[in-house]
C-alpha cells in the first residue's frame, strides 16, 4: 500500500475517485434525504419520547432536589420527583384544554359569524387608506358568513375521503405522542441506567479523548436544558402578560391571540414578529385601532422581553 502512495498517479486517482462519489451524492441528494428520512422515522416516536422525556427532566429535578431533599434513598426521591413531574404536566395540559380550547373554538366561531363585517369594515380601512376598492374589493371575496360556511360545509362533503384521511392521520399523530408520552416515562425512570450505558459506550468509542467529549456533552446538555426551561417560561409569562393586557384594553380573541403570541414566542427572532403579525391581523378585521393598540403593546413588551426578562 506504501509503495502505491508513492506513485505519482496515487493522488490525482484518489482526488477523481471522491470527486465521482460527492458527484453521485450531489445528483442523488433528494433520495439520501428521503432514505434518511425514512430510517429516522421508524424511530421518530423513541426520538419524540426521548425529547418529552429531556424537557420534562429539570421539572422532576426540580421536585427530587427541593420538595423530596430530605429523603435519604436517592432511588425514592427520583420516582416521586419524575412522578410529579408528569402529574404537573399532566394537569397543565388538562387545565389548558379545559380553558383556551373552548375560548378558541368560541373565538372562531364569533369570527366566522362576522365575517361579513369583518370584511366590509377592513374595505373601508383600505379605502381611508387611499387603496380604491377597484384594486381590492373584499365585498366580491366574502359575501356574507353564512355564504361562506354553506361553501365550507359543501367542501367537506365533497371532499370527505381526504376529510376522513385527515382524521385518521391526526388520530395517528396523537397515538404516536401518547406512546412517546409513555416511553418517556420509561426514558426518567431508567435515566441513571441509560447514562452509565451511555457513558460505558462513549468510554469505549473515545478512548482517551472521552474526557474532553465528556466535557463537552456536559456543557452542552447544562446549556441547552437551561434554554429549554427559560424560554418555555419566558412564553409562558409573555402570554399571561398579553391576554391581561388584552383583557384589560377589553380586546377580542384574547384566548386565540395569547395562545399564538406564546407559541410564536417560543421561535427565536422571528417568531415574535410572526405572532405578533396574526394577532394584528386578527384584530384589524373587528377595529382597526384594535390593531393599533395591540401592536404598540407588542413592541413595549418584546423590548421588556428581550432586555430584561431573558
Amino acid at each position: 500500500m506504501k509503495k502505491f502512495r508513492d506513485r505519482p498517479w496515487y493522488s490525482l486517482a484518489v482526488s477523481i475517485c471522491i470527486g465521482v462519489i460527492l458527484f453521485v451524492v450531489l445528483i442523488r441528494i433528494g433520495s439520501i434525504f428521503d432514505g434518511i428520512a425514512t430510517f429516522i422515522g421508524f424511530f421518530s416516536t423513541v426520538f419524540l419520547g426521548a425529547v418529552i422525556a429531556y424537557i420534562i427532566n429539570p421539572l422532576g429535578k426540580l421536585y427530587r432536589d427541593k420538595l423530596f431533599c430530605n429523603l435519604k434513598k436517592e432511588g425514592v426521591k427520583t420516582a416521586l420527583g419524575n412522578m410529579l413531574a408528569f402529574v404537573t404536566v399532566i394537569i397543565f395540559l388538562v387545565i389548558f384544554g379545559l380553558t383556551v380550547v373552548p375560548q378558541m373554538i368560541e373565538s372562531i366561531k364569533l369570527f366566522a359569524s362576522n365575517l361579513d363585517a369583518y370584511a366590509a369594515g377592513l374595505q373601508k380601512t383600505l379605502v381611508a387608506f387611499g387603496v380604491s376598492s377597484n384594486i381590492i374589493d373584499l365585498n366580491e371575496f366574502v359575501t356574507s358568513s353564512s355564504d361562506l360556511i354553506n361553501t365550507v360545509t359543501k367542501l367537506l362533503s365533497d371532499n370527505i375521503s381526504t376529510v376522513l384521511s385527515a382524521t385518521a392521520s391526526l388520530g395517528k399523530t396523537l397515538g404516536t405522542i401518547f406512546i412517546a408520552f409513555l416511553l418517556s416515562m420509561y426514558f426518567l425512570a431508567e435515566k441513571d441506567r441509560l447514562v452509565k450505558g451511555g457513558k460505558r459506550f462513549l468510554k469505549a468509542l473515545c478512548k482517551d479523548k472521552y474526557d474532553d467529549v465528556k466535557y463537552v456533552i456536559k456543557k452542552s446538555d447544562y446549556i441547552l436544558s437551561r434554554y429549554i426551561v427559560f424560554n418555555i417560561l419566558d412564553a409562558i409569562v409573555v402570554g399571561i402578560v398579553n391576554a391581561i393586557f388584552m383583557a384589560i384594553v377589553g380586546l377580542p380573541y384574547i384566548g386565540l391571540v395569547s395562545m399564538v403570541v406564546a407559541v410564536m414566542n417560543l421561535i427565536p427572532t422571528f417568531g415574535p414578529i410572526i405572532g405578533g403579525a396574526i394577532g394584528a391581523f386578527l384584530l384589524l378585521l373587528v377595529k382597526p385601532w384594535y390593531a393599533v393598540v395591540f401592536i404598540i403593546f407588542t413592541l413595549i413588551l418584546q423590548m421588556v422581553d428581550g432586555y430584561i426578562l431573558k
